[in-house]
């Protein structure tokens, strides 16, 4: 390892290296913390041998992510030396448990925690003399709930899409789930903010917004709804107004990680309309009674399916993705059941599922009656033939219509989209294998085209090019 104490050379560019590990929020801390960096006159490195110093962010969602952040500030450390930790696993006993394993680590801060973690780069890696930068260690200015990430920001998505963070941390109380240690109670950024960088977002080539949160249907519970301006028009700190906002914008704006609290019915007409794309992300979890309440989650799962249904005879065309936990303590084959049975009146479009797995610091750790690992293992392969079935179904539906699709791709067998009812990286693709046809269009990343689908699986689409959208 480096001499930590030693003065670095600036006579060149300082440079950099960074690993982004877990979810979209901590995707948009990285932006925001790289894009700070290169204001600051740091360059960005592409590997640890190059890196003067390197940041690691961490997620500490579950036990595998852990291993994950662990594994790769073991391997900065080992190929750099100089490493900087932050993220998830940035607090409490993951913090202490990084630093024994790893005593040299020059810093670790918790999420979100940007000025400790440009302090730290500052700190060791100091800014040649004449950059336009200032410490923002000191920076009594600095919000990281509402400073902006401008145009010319570092992204770590490509060009055409953006996640646009509205809010940090949760009220929630999940028995299942740390984030709250983490992240803190829910803090919503001003409605102002949000909707201009989103403007900011789309004057530098983005096509397809990401709203994303701890709760996004939370947002502005916190500051009671306050009014604000956007561009001269009152607007309270709300889901339903800043969709209407953003609907504004003419791009795809797509909800990410929305409770199905009574407010959220008032999105789905602007969805309807064309406002915002017709996609809820609603991690449900389960369907037993009993197990939502030992999750400390809403419970009335009668009520939800008489709201999907009725949301759909309002949006025909709505896309419901969500997540589910399969083999939480308690759960017996009759809860099981009751959630098969209940996906399969349901039927949701895109679905995840994770088998219960114990995260320190959690309360359902104390929960009697754990599901043995094997019984798990059968009741996540039952709960995925289950809804495979029901995605290829409703998929086949498609086939013969004519959608809307962003290109993310173009390749050497033609080009790779999305449709409004997928989301990048989580769902399905809509394949294009025509090579003529995309090179005569000179398709790229971005384009927005016309398809019609002629072939559907489990998960992705095919189909052939209609025209170009301008």
């Amino acid at each position: 390892m480096s001499d930590i104490e030693s003065k670095p050379d600036t006579t060149s560019k300082q440079k950099v290296g960074f690993v982004s590990l877990g979810c979209p929020k901590a995707l948009v801390d990285s932006e925001r913390i790289l894009t700070k960096l290169k204001l600051d006159g740091y360059d960005i490195s592409s590997d640890y041998d190059g890196a003067d110093v390197v940041v690691v962010n961490t997620c500490g969602f579950i036990d595998s992510a852990k291993q994950e952040s662990m594994d790769a500030i073991n391997e900065a450390m080992k190929e750099n030396g100089k490493v900087i930790v932050t993220g998830c696993m940035g607090k409490g006993t993951d913090a202490d448990t990084i630093r024994k394993a790893n005593p040299g680590v020059l810093s670790v801060s918790g999420p979100a925690d940007y000025d400790s973690v440009i302090g730290a780069v500052h700190e060791y890696v100091p800014p040649q003399a004449g950059d336009h930068s200032k410490d923002s260690a000191n920076d009594s200015e600095h919000n990281p709930y509402v400073d902006l990430v401008p145009p010319q920001g570092v992204k770590l998505t490509p060009q055409h899409y953006a996640y646009l963070k509205i809010s940090e941390g949760c009220n929630h109380r999940c028995t299942f789930c740390i984030i709250p240690n983490m992240r803190g109670d829910l803090v919503s950024r001003p409605i102002s903010d949000v909707v201009e960088e989103a403007k900011k977002l789309v004057e530098s080539g983005v096509r397809e917004l990401l709203v994303i949160s701890q709760d996004t249907s939370a947002y502005g519970v916190d500051v009671k709804y306050k009014l604000d301006f956007v561009e001269g028009q009152a607007r309270e700190t709300r889901m339903q107004d800043l969709a209407v906002a953003l609907g504004e914008l003419d791009v795809w704006v797509r909800l990410h990680y929305v409770y199905p609290y009574p407010h959220v019915d008032k999105v789905i007409p602007l969805m309807a309309e064309g406002k915002i794309l017709p996609y809820l992300d609603i991690p449900f979890q389960h369907a037993s009674p009993k197990i939502l309440k030992l999750m400390k989650r809403p419970g009335n799962q009668e009520k939800v399916l008489e709201r999907i249904k009725a949301w759909r005879a309002i949006c025909p065309d709505l896309t419901i993705r969500s997540t589910f936990i399969v083999g939480f303590p308690g759960e017996t084959e009759e809860d099981f059941q009751m959630l098969l049975d209940w996906l399969e009146e349901a039927e949701l479009d895109r679905v995840g599922c994770f088998k219960y797995s114990p995260v320190e610091g959690a309360t359902a750790n104390e929960l009697p009656d754990h599901v043995p690992e094997d019984i798990q293992q059968q009741r996540w392969e039952r709960f995925m033939e289950t809804q495979q079935a029901i995605s290829t179904r409703r998929l086949q539906r498609k086939v013969g219509q004519t959608m809307d699709v962003l290109i993310d791709e173009v390749d050497e067998e033609g080009a790779i989209g999305r449709s409004a009812a997928d989301a990048p990286e989580i769902d399905g693709n809509v394949y294009i294998n025509d090579v003529e046809a995309v090179e005569a269009l000179g398709l790229r990343s971005g384009d927005r085209v016309q398809v019609t689908i002629d072939h559907a699986d489990e998960y992705d689409l095919w189909g052939r090019l209609v025209y170009k959208q301008e």
